[in-house]
């Protein structure tokens, strides 16, 4: 069947309006919709034709962008939130504990001697910079090499313009006594910064200024310890630090006795050994009956002060954290402080937070959608943001640096960084540290967890114990750490801890969806109704329509490439083709001639033999084009 005859006949079936032509359906469709406006312009007259013309496109207009405003809220994904507040027997959390000091001084004195020998001599020249006045041993020379992989500098701010950088070591002690005896406007003009370098010898410098010296010198003991602490093994790192049997001398959970053996030992860099109650790792986790001091952990913890390390810690106490089971405690940037001689008293509130994850927020479930590896797991602990902003933090260290930071977990074949195998290693940390693109690299990578649960807490303190009962406790105390030792407890080293839940109502923090499709769909079909009167069959009438002229559309294509083919055809042959006698009596008036001539006609002009098709005479002549022959079927 003709094409063309086809579409038609299609167009009949699907179009029941008449004509073909775009006019024609443009006015059946103005009689026959149910969107008001349409009718009114093909039926007023040519005035009110006008207006209603207008007043249909004004309002088609205003629903094409009211519809714009709403899907672009619907695809913003925003939410809501809400607070629910429940009441239930709740898990105890983790309780992570930890000594402010990472190492007995005793057990790493021998490593640190160097470094506290440099940096007392250091400070002697800062403060006592008057030739004689000085404690220094002079029969045992210091270790300048170490001291100028990391030197402390002054530097001169006399003129702001062209400030004096002075190694201490190297300073003229007349003259920097001289300048200090004048008076403390003089001497605030020196300020003490850290020199670190690219390596060593090399002019690509930078000076990390501090308004105090006792700043600066803890940054430099910071980097110097952990240069040396880094080449010392886990193990050995493990026993110079607080053990648990040391530590924790008491433990009541609820009405439930417990020691030490229930806690899990971590080694964390920045706190040395720390002590996790409930971890949940090995065992199930721990409910709380009843809210209340009576139901919740109580700790007696001894410090041992006297061993701290006096350049390193310059804080005194417990470092304690609370957190959820399995997951790996961030104590530098959630945990708190309990000062020692006191009773701490924490009361603890729950909240739940649930966010809703792609594409409401870029939220994650368990890590596993995260482009950066995490380091921890290592440690079989779930995935957290602080996990992950410190792995990736700590491949940019290996990747740029050549090494690890002391402070992190390494990847599989690195190892820690140290001044002896990398010179330069803390001038790439502190560029590192300090730059803001990488940080922001490791923000953009790094995803929120999708559940979480935070632990509020309420903190109270008291002097404990008191004047009163001070001796028999400490007595007791003592007498039960170990009995072979003569070690007397004192107020500095002990510290009594009391976590507890407060209440058993927790809040859910939960997120739900601001706009939804049935909120979309709604709210798309409000605004046409109400501007135009439509509704979803208006729509489907309107697709209708677009078919409609789909259809016509390829109508008028078939025909306009037949046009240009026959067009094409009479340009190449602008005469008319030879009809069938024509060729018949062309090729009887060649036999006649063979015959009066006597020649032997070739086998083409030779009559076919009886029982042969007679010749195809259509080969010989040019087909004729549809619409032109006329056996064609013409429109």
């Amino acid at each position: 069947m003709n094409l063309k005859k086809y579409l038609v006949r299609a167009l009949h079936r699907l179009q029941k309006g008449p004509g073909y032509t775009y006019k024609e359906l443009l006015v059946w469709y103005c009689d026959n919709t149910n969107t008001h406006g349409p009718k009114r312009i093909i039926k007023e007259g040519p005035k009110k034709k006008l207006i209603w013309f207008f007043l249909t496109m004004l309002f088609a207009s205003l629903v094409f962008w009211q519809w714009g405003i709403l899907i672009n809220t619907y695809l913003s994904y925003n939410v809501t939130s809400s607070l629910s507040i429940g009441f239930k027997t709740m898990k105890f959390p983790a309780v992570t504990v930890c000594n402010a000091n990472p190492f007995k001084y005793s057990e790493v004195k021998h490593l640190l001697k160097e470094l506290d020998r440099l940096i007392e001599a250091a400070l002697e020249r800062i403060l006592q910079p008057t030739p004689g006045n000085s404690s220094e041993n002079s029969s045992l020379p210091l270790d300048l090499e170490l001291w100028n992989q990391i030197p402390l500098v002054l530097i001169d701010e006399h003129d702001k313009d062209n400030p004096v950088i002075l190694d201490i070591f190297e300073t003229n002690q007349t003259a920097l006594g001289n300048e200090t005896a004048v008076g403390n406007e003089t001497s605030k003009k020196y300020k003490l910064a850290v020199k670190l370098c690219s390596h060593q010898g090399s002019d690509n410098c930078t000076y990390r200024n501090f308004s105090s010296a006792a700043q600066a010198v803890t940054e430099w003991y910071i980097l110097q310890s952990t240069s040396i602490l880094s080449k010392v093994p886990l193990h050995e790192r493990i026993r110079m630090g607080y053990q648990a049997e040391d530590m924790i001398l008491a433990c009541l959970y609820g009405a439930e006795p417990c020691n030490y053996k229930n806690f899990t030992q971590i080694y964390h860099p920045d706190h040395g050994n720390c002590y996790i109650f409930n971890w949940g790792m090995d065992e199930e986790a721990l409910n709380s009956s009843n809210p209340g001091a009576e139901f919740g952990l109580k700790l007696i913890l001894d410090i041992s002060q006297q061993d701290y390390i006096p350049y390193l810690s310059s804080a005194a106490g417990a470092r304690l954290m609370l957190h959820q089971q399995k997951s790996f405690p961030f104590l530098k940037d959630q945990g708190i402080y309990a000062m020692a001689g006191t009773e701490t008293s924490i009361g603890v509130l729950v909240d739940e937070l649930e966010r809703m994850g792609y594409p409401y927020s870029d939220c994650t479930m368990n890590g596993s959608d995260v482009p950066v590896k995490n380091l921890y797991s290592q440690y079989n602990t779930s995935y957290s943001i602080q996990a992950c902003l410190r792995s990736c933090f700590q491949n940019h260290m290996v990747e740029i640096c050549g090494c690890g930071h002391y402070m992190f977990p390494l990847p599989e074949g690195v190892t820690y960084c140290n001044n002896e195998d990398n010179p330069g290693w803390a001038y790439c940390y502190s560029s590192l540290r300090s730059s803001i693109k990488q940080r922001q690299i490791c923000i953009d990578s790094c995803k929120e967890t999708c559940n979480d649960t935070q632990y509020k807490m309420t903190i109270s303190m008291a002097d404990w114990p008191s004047e009163a009962s001070e001796d028999w406790i400490f007595h007791i105390l003592s007498y039960e750490r170990d009995m072979s030792t003569n070690v007397t407890l004192d107020r500095n080293g002990i510290i009594k801890l009391n976590i507890y839940f407060q209440e058993y109502n927790y809040r859910t923090i939960s997120e739900s969806a601001a706009t939804t499709i049935v909120w979309l769909l709604s709210s798309l079909g409000g605004q046409f109704g109400f501007w135009m009167g439509g509704s979803v069959l208006c729509l489907i009438e309107f697709g209708e329509i677009i078919i409609d002229s789909l259809w016509i559309t390829i109508i008028n294509v078939i025909g306009w490439c037949k046009g240009l083919k026959q067009r094409r055809a009479r340009a190449r042959y602008p005469d008319a083709p030879p009809t069938v006698s024509e060729l018949v009596e062309a090729h009887t008036n060649l036999g006649f001639q063979h015959e009066a001539t006597g020649a032997v006609p070739s086998p083409e002009a030779l009559p076919p033999e009886p029982g042969t098709p007679p010749p195809n005479y259509d080969s010989l002549r040019v087909q004729p084009l549809d619409g032109l022959g006329p056996d064609s079927d013409a429109d």
